[in-house]
């Protein structure tokens, strides 16, 4: 094992004041370019906006790693309050961007080259630290992983669980024909039976949102298809609350401005039919969210909408098609391949992190372990202070409307 330099050779800071964060853009966008987990969801622009709309109750506890004054490291974390329905009545860390919003490939921000110099000196820095951690929505292969293996040879206990996949089309190497050729044949006579029927019966036209005024037009149009289409299933919380709503517009506008944005608007004879919101990132298309008018399900424009985005994508130079968390069936129709993501939860040593992991047992265990640990009356202190209370926009409690046992995305 090659020794890495003492804790000493690197300033670790930690920001809790939002004024300090948003002045971070250019430096937090520079290291992420330079960094193995350079997504959407890591960049400062999704972050920040997250953070200005949706932090809810939680405490800012950005920790930055410096090499004199070179930047090497971004923790992006925020401290979370007590969450009644995640039963946790202990504060944890966990990365921004959680939530209802569904942010996927989260992970620590770290300079190429740096990655075990910063995983050293992170797992130095929460020595003999009360802390619990949560690192949601991480793969595999993540710097995040790498740093729970650290804290586990440190006496840290870690629950390591699969969560979710998201599927992921390959595009490099593919002209439109050839990727069709791909398909499975039921597939791909399907797509372009409903393509060519669609095109005799109405003027069919895939607009690309290019201005601030098309922009607000589409989103307004995914808001409203999205809801129609979801009221007939029961209610969506995509677009449940103010808040998500101002953080769409906001996070779509800078995407907008930076040439990210991808929002389609498919129109029969003019009229929006559906909507995709997507986002071209680096070499990759992530398809985020979708919209359609039930009055054309028959039609499968949901299905044409996608197919034409893909096209699109692959013509203007995506290496791969990012379908995001969830393994709906559908999108199995069009991905051959998925990236496996997964939840860590981290219990410090010590008394306190043992109470953290047997709280995190869920559902009668975990009141009847509190009893246990903490004592009848001051379980009850507990519940009379309002500790496990939960804000709305946390995620939501295993066996609700998440797939996994946290918040997602109707699509």
């Amino acid at each position: 094992m090659r020794r890495v330099r003492a804790l000493e050779d690197y300033n670790i800071q930690r920001i809790e004041d939002p004024a300090d964060f948003a002045n971070l853009r250019e430096e937090w966008n520079g290291l992420l370019a330079a960094s193995q987990a350079d997504c959407l969801f890591l960049t400062w622009e999704w972050l920040y906006t997250w953070w200005k709309h949706l932090g809810g109750r939680r405490r800012l506890h950005l920790l930055l790693a410096r090499d004199g004054r070179e930047l090497a490291a971004i923790a992006p974390l925020a401290q979370r309050p007590p969450v009644l329905r995640r039963l946790l009545l202990f504060p944890a860390l966990e990365f921004l961007g959680t939530g209802i919003v569904g942010s996927d490939y989260l992970d620590v921000i770290v300079r190429r080259g740096t990655e075990q110099e910063v995983c050293d000196a992170l797992a130095m820095a929460w020595e003999g630290a009360p802390l619990a951690l949560e690192f949601a929505y991480v793969q595999r292969e993540s710097f995040s992983a790498a740093l729970a293996r650290q804290l586990g040879q440190r006496g840290w206990t870690m629950q390591d669980t699969s969560i979710n996949v998201c599927p992921v089309i390959d595009l490099a190497g593919h002209s439109w024909e050839s990727y069709l050729a791909s398909l499975g044949s039921a597939h791909r006579y399907n797509f372009q039976r409903r393509l060519r029927n669609l095109h005799k019966r109405f003027d069919v036209r895939l607009d690309l949102v290019r201005t601030e005024a098309e922009r607000r037009e589409a989103l307004q149009a995914l808001v409203a298809l999205h809801t129609r289409r979801w009221d007939e299933r029961g209610g969506s919380e995509a677009f449940g609350s103010p808040r998500l709503l101002s953080f769409y517009d906001e996070a779509s506008q800078l995407a907008l401005r930076r040439g990210w944005l991808r929002l389609f608007v498919l129109r029969l004879n003019g009229e929006p039919a559906a909507v995709l919101h997507g986002y071209r990132y680096g070499r990759t298309f992530y398809f985020y969210q979708s919209g359609f008018d039930p009055a054309f399900a028959k039609e499968s424009v949901g299905l044409i909408t996608m197919g034409l985005t893909i096209r699109h994508a692959l013509e203007e130079g995506a290496a791969e098609y990012d379908m995001l968390r969830g393994a709906e069936p559908y999108k199995f129709l069009w991905a051959r391949r998925a990236c496996e993501l997964g939840r860590l939860e981290l219990f410090a040593p010590g008394v306190r992190g043992a109470i953290y992991r047997r709280l995190g047992l869920g559902g009668a265990q975990v009141k009847k372990t509190a009893r246990r640990l903490l004592g009848e009356a001051f379980a009850g202190w507990f519940g009379s202070r309002g500790w496990v209370k939960a804000p709305e926009t946390f995620s939501a409690a295993p066996g609700g409307d998440g797939r996994d046992g946290m918040a997602v995305r109707e699509r």
